[in-house]
Protein backbone atom coordinates (compact mmCIF):
# COMPACT_ATOMS: atom_id res chain seq x y z
CA UNK A 1 0.00 0.00 0.00
CA UNK A 2 1.39 3.59 -0.72
CA UNK A 3 1.78 6.20 1.76
CA UNK A 4 -1.28 8.11 -0.56
CA UNK A 5 -2.98 5.49 0.39
CA UNK A 6 -2.67 4.85 3.60
CA UNK A 7 -3.18 8.40 4.24
CA UNK A 8 -6.65 8.33 2.45
CA UNK A 9 -7.52 5.23 5.01
CA UNK A 10 -6.08 7.54 8.07
CA UNK A 11 -8.54 10.54 6.76
CA UNK A 12 -11.49 8.31 6.18
CA UNK A 13 -11.02 6.98 9.52
CA UNK A 14 -10.14 10.19 11.47
CA UNK A 15 -13.72 11.72 9.44
CA UNK A 16 -15.98 8.93 10.83
CA UNK A 17 -19.06 9.89 12.19
CA UNK A 18 -18.97 13.24 10.61
CA UNK A 19 -22.15 13.83 8.75
CA UNK A 20 -22.36 14.49 5.33
CA UNK A 21 -18.77 13.40 4.10
CA UNK A 22 -18.24 13.16 0.58
CA UNK A 23 -15.00 11.98 -1.54
CA UNK A 24 -13.72 13.29 -4.54
CA UNK A 25 -10.47 13.03 -6.61
CA UNK A 26 -8.87 16.05 -6.54
CA UNK A 27 -5.35 17.90 -6.34
CA UNK A 28 -3.80 14.25 -7.27
CA UNK A 29 -5.69 12.80 -4.31
CA UNK A 30 -8.81 12.37 -2.56
CA UNK A 31 -10.40 15.34 -1.30
CA UNK A 32 -12.72 14.86 1.52
CA UNK A 33 -16.01 17.11 1.25
CA UNK A 34 -18.18 18.23 3.78
CA UNK A 35 -21.48 20.23 2.81
CA UNK A 36 -19.58 20.66 -0.61
CA UNK A 37 -16.59 22.22 1.16
CA UNK A 38 -13.67 20.92 0.93
CA UNK A 39 -12.06 19.92 4.36
CA UNK A 40 -9.07 18.36 3.35
CA UNK A 41 -7.12 16.24 0.70
CA UNK A 42 -4.71 13.67 0.80
CA UNK A 43 -2.21 13.02 -2.03
CA UNK A 44 1.53 12.13 -2.62
CA UNK A 45 2.16 15.81 -1.26
CA UNK A 46 0.89 15.31 1.99
CA UNK A 47 -2.67 16.31 4.30
CA UNK A 48 -3.96 19.18 2.75
CA UNK A 49 -6.24 21.30 5.13
CA UNK A 50 -8.52 24.19 4.99
CA UNK A 51 -8.00 26.20 7.80
CA UNK A 52 -9.40 29.53 6.68
CA UNK A 53 -7.15 32.98 6.53
CA UNK A 54 -7.80 33.43 10.15
CA UNK A 55 -6.70 30.80 11.44
CA UNK A 56 -3.33 30.19 8.73
CA UNK A 57 -0.40 31.64 11.12
CA UNK A 58 -1.43 29.98 13.65
CA UNK A 59 -2.15 25.91 11.74
CA UNK A 60 1.37 27.62 10.13
CA UNK A 61 3.23 27.99 13.54
CA UNK A 62 2.77 24.03 14.00
CA UNK A 63 5.44 21.48 13.63
CA UNK A 64 5.14 19.53 10.15
CA UNK A 65 2.73 22.31 8.72
CA UNK A 66 3.39 24.30 5.77
CA UNK A 67 1.90 26.91 3.44
CA UNK A 68 -0.08 25.60 -0.09
CA UNK A 69 1.41 27.19 -2.85
CA UNK A 70 -0.27 26.53 -6.51
CA UNK A 71 1.85 27.63 -9.34
CA UNK A 72 4.04 29.65 -7.22
CA UNK A 73 1.42 31.34 -5.84
CA UNK A 74 0.68 30.67 -1.73
CA UNK A 75 -3.30 29.65 -1.30
CA UNK A 76 -4.61 31.83 1.16
CA UNK A 77 -6.57 29.43 3.88
CA UNK A 78 -5.14 26.36 3.33
CA UNK A 79 -1.91 24.72 4.45
CA UNK A 80 -0.28 21.38 3.97
CA UNK A 81 0.52 18.84 7.00
CA UNK A 82 3.10 16.34 6.90
CA UNK A 83 1.83 13.21 9.24
CA UNK A 84 4.32 11.69 10.88
CA UNK A 85 3.41 7.96 10.68
CA UNK A 86 1.40 6.17 13.02
CA UNK A 87 0.08 9.97 14.54
CA UNK A 88 -3.54 9.34 14.50
CA UNK A 89 -4.13 12.33 17.00
CA UNK A 90 -2.22 14.75 14.88
CA UNK A 91 -4.33 13.84 11.72
CA UNK A 92 -7.45 13.77 14.44
CA UNK A 93 -6.50 17.34 15.84
CA UNK A 94 -5.64 18.95 12.61
CA UNK A 95 -8.78 17.61 11.01
CA UNK A 96 -10.77 18.81 14.20
CA UNK A 97 -9.21 22.77 13.18
CA UNK A 98 -10.39 22.20 9.29
CA UNK A 99 -13.69 20.78 10.00
CA UNK A 100 -14.24 23.99 12.75
CA UNK A 101 -13.64 26.48 9.55
CA UNK A 102 -15.54 24.62 7.06
CA UNK A 103 -18.94 24.12 9.44
CA UNK A 104 -19.08 27.53 9.66
CA UNK A 105 -19.34 27.73 6.10
CA UNK A 106 -22.77 28.03 4.09
CA UNK A 107 -23.23 24.23 2.59
CA UNK A 108 -22.81 24.49 -1.33
CA UNK A 109 -25.55 22.77 -3.07
CA UNK A 110 -24.79 20.09 -5.52
CA UNK A 111 -25.08 21.94 -8.38
CA UNK A 112 -23.20 24.75 -7.14
CA UNK A 113 -20.21 24.58 -9.80
CA UNK A 114 -20.98 26.54 -12.84
CA UNK A 115 -21.81 24.39 -15.84
CA UNK A 116 -19.16 24.58 -19.24
CA UNK A 117 -20.17 24.32 -22.59
CA UNK A 118 -19.74 21.36 -24.47
CA UNK A 119 -16.23 21.54 -25.51
CA UNK A 120 -15.10 24.29 -23.31
CA UNK A 121 -11.69 24.13 -21.46
CA UNK A 122 -10.71 25.97 -18.31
Amino acid sequence: MSAENDLDLRVRAALQGVEAVREVKMFGGVGFMVNGNLVAAASKRGLLLRVGRERQDEALAQPGIRPMEMRGRRMEGYVYADPPPRSEDAIKAWLRSALDYVQSLPPKSADARPKRAKGQRK
